[in-house]
């Protein structure tokens, strides 16, 4: 159903409700302004992209999402493949893919593509969200240690190679710094809970590098004084070529925006007891997604964390994610300028901490010890994704993952002869009455299981051993609930190769979907006029008349 949660629940709206939603708006629009900044640094962009972003994508997403209490902004999931754009493609690329990645989600939501994410395998899932956090700790290092590098190199490997070249350029001061936000970030939430940690350490820090004079690098130093004013929209002009190369990293953008919204909107409908509406999710995400580029702003999803935050401090309708975002602007109008004294050192540690809770080393832990298939999927989406490119860490994991499925699948399907059968050899067996005795000159195979490309070339080899060309094949299919395009194909094979060989072919208890899908094709022709859906049982006794 695509109408908004804000629109259902203004219905029975009530003055508690206003005053609950005020105060968790309030509080986790606090929340949200460290972690805007640092997002939006960590990905290549300016500070006030970043804030742009929580502000204009967290309006939208409340106003229009399927989730009564979603927040959303720029998250750490958007990073890495954000840092990557900028480099390539500059600010204007990363604007075009944006826009395109809100386009494919606003046609996922319309389409109701909205259940489909449920079927991305969970390794896939832990092994980029934990790659992410591993690239997103290595980006911090420079800051969080005030090394003086004029550059950083964007690979793994050359970022640790660079650090371990500059390690006696540490800034005792920022070093400082960052191991106070970290103390702080740990130690507060043991305290106190309503006032979150990183507003904490970042109140706390700027205070302290002023009072002390700290030769620390900060927000303004490094971007100069951040603007007030309300962004005006731009529209940017790249060749066609360029948005040719910008679709993977839209489809990348879009599929992180749609698992990581609608796994936070899980998530809180877990903690409130409510029910997501994801199609209509997905349409608000790719409205933010679309508009606010236009504004300056970088990807935009629902974020767990602060959506969490939100309900633990009463939020419960998408109100308090209007608040949240009416509070940014705010301070953005009317504080802009005291953003420029926060230490980078600060944002760096946040980002730590970030890193640390993206990393989801529990479950990291957990899933080696799932199965071979699944822990190589694990490994192949987290070591691409660090070591070579989110896109196609992502793309790998599931090609691998499905192809991983294919062959379990294909071992499930068994095909089994039941030739020489007779009644004596029946008693006991709970399917003689089924089977019923065979005659000599009749060959009997049964399938179980789906019948489809991944199992075609055991069906096919095992009907290539038939040792003697019986005068009649009959292959069972009671058991097999699902056949496709190939499997039609290598029945056609079968039936035109047995009758060179002067052998009839009959088919027994053909189910719905496959019984629909051989009258859907010229398949029909080729097998003998019998009623292709009658018992195992009938069919040996039928083939009786043809011998």
């Amino acid at each position: 159903m695509l109408v908004p949660k804000l629109y259902t629940e203004l219905q029975s709206y009530t003055r508690d409700k206003f005053v609950a939603d005020a105060t968790a708006g309030v509080i986790v629009g606090v929340v949200a302004l460290p972690l805007a900044i640092a997002f939006a640094i960590a990905s290549g962009v300016t500070p006030d992209k970043g804030l742009w972003t929580a502000v204009i994508a967290g309006f939208l997403i409340s106003a229009l999402g399927g989730s009564r209490v979603q927040i959303g902004g720029p998250t750490g999931a958007f990073v890495v493949i954000v840092y990557g754009i900028v480099q390539k493609f500059g600010v204007d690329g990363l604007v075009v893919a944006t826009i395109m990645a809100g386009m494919i989600l606003v046609v996922m939501g319309v389409t109701k593509m909205g259940g489909m994410i449920k079927f991305i395998p969970q390794p896939v899932i832990t092994g980029f969200t934990s790659g992410i956090a591993v690239i997103i700790f290595s980006g911090q290092i420079k800051d969080l240690l005030g090394l003086r590098m004029e550059s950083l190199p964007a690979d793994f490997v050359g970022k640790w190679i660079a650090y371990a070249s500059h390690s006696s350029a540490i800034s005792t001061a920022s070093a400082g710094i960052g191991a106070c936000t970290l103390l702080i970030l740990l130690v507060w939430p043991r305290f106190n809970t309503r006032v979150p940690s990183p507003f904490v350490a970042l109140i706390v820090t700027t205070i302290g590098a002023s009072m002390l004079h700290l030769d620390v690098e900060t927000i303004g130093i490094r971007f100069g004084e951040l603007s007030a004013s309300f962004p005006s929209p731009h529209i940017p002009h790249v060749s066609f070529a360029t948005i040719t190369m910008l679709v993977a990293p839209a489809l990348t953008i879009a599929m992180l925006a749609a698992i990581e919204s609608l796994l936070s909107a899980v998530v809180a409908d877990g903690m409130i007891g409510g029910r997501h509406r994801s199609n209509m999710e997905l349409v608000a995400q790719g409205v933010a997604n679309i508009v606010t580029p236009l504004f300056g702003g970088i990807p935009a999803t629902g974020a767990i964390a602060r959506t969490a935050t939100s309900i633990k401090n009463g939020a419960r309708t998408p109100v308090a994610g209007i608040v949240h975002a009416i509070t940014l602007l705010l301070i953005v109008l009317f504080a802009a300028k005291l953003a420029g004294q926060i230490p980078m050192a600060t944002l760096a540690g946040i980002l730590v901490m970030v890193s640390y809770q993206m990393s989801e080393w529990r479950m990291f832990r957990s899933e080696l010890h799932a199965p071979k298939s699944d822990v190589a999927v694990l490994l192949s989406t987290f070591l691409l994704t660090v070591f070579v490119d989110l896109t196609v860490a992502v793309s790998v994991g599931v090609v691998l993952s499905a192809f991983l499925f294919i062959r379990r699948m294909s071992e499930v399907t068994g095909i089994s002869a039941l030739s020489g059968l007779l009644e004596d050899d029946l008693a006991g067996d709970e399917d003689g009455d089924r089977r019923g005795s065979v005659p000599a000159g009749v060959e009997v195979y049964e399938i179980s299981g789906p019948l489809f490309f991944g199992a075609v070339a055991a069906f096919k080899d095992t009907l290539a051993r038939v040792s003697r060309k019986p005068r009649v094949l009959i292959i069972g299919m009671g058991k097999v609930p699902a056949l496709d395009s190939t499997a039609l194909h290598a029945l056609k094979d079968v039936i035109s190769r047995s009758r060179g060989d002067g052998t009839t072919v009959l088919l027994a208890e053909v189910q719905t979907q496959p019984l629909a899908a051989i009258r859907g094709s010229p398949l029909l022709r080729d097998i003998e006029s019998t009623d292709i859906t009658r018992s195992l049982k009938a069919t040996i006794d039928f083939s009786r008349t043809l011998l």
